[in-house]
């Protein structure tokens, strides 16, 4: 299927691509169905494309890249809305956002996504040993990249 998206144009994205999120992410109900885009085989950064609405994309993590210790409890009433056999059925990822020189991952709502169904949640964690913006990795400034350059 063709999707359209302000950022990388006009893109094929084969329909075993397509994830749905039910209830749609936070803040963004109304849409559904989004691909996520690798900018590359080593990546560790993707993008979440919602395929509703063109300017909207997330870039998003998996957490345990960057927070080993951190892990998503996820309840029997969520697995069965996620068609979860079995956890290691899932995948989870955090929306990143850069705040100053730092990206950050929301681990407060990290994305659940059944891997087989495409079947994906936002949960919502009470515990407040994680925030929405827990830190991941500092961004190197322009002056740091000059000087590993030279």
């Amino acid at each position: 299927m063709e999707v359209r998206t302000t950022r990388f144009g006009i893109l094929d994205i084969a329909e075993d691509r397509v994830i749905e999120f039910p209830k749609g992410l936070l803040g963004f109900s109304q849409y559904t169905r989004y691909c996520l885009l690798e900018p590359g085989d080593d990546a560790c950064f993707f993008w979440l494309q919602s395929l509703d609405e063109p300017s909207l994309a997330f870039v998003v993590t998996d957490p345990s890249l960057f927070v080993p210790e951190f892990s998503v409890p996820v309840r029997p009433e969520q697995m069965v809305e996620l068609k979860l056999n079995k956890l290691e059925d899932a995948q989870v990822f955090v929306i990143v956002n850069k705040v100053e020189q730092m990206l950050t991952g929301n681990l407060q709502g990290p994305l659940v996504i059944n891997t087989i169904t495409r079947a994906g949640e936002q949960m919502v964690l009470a515990e407040k040993r994680w925030t929405t913006r827990h830190p991941l990795v500092k961004v190197a400034g322009a002056e740091q990249r000059r000087a590993a350059s030279a």
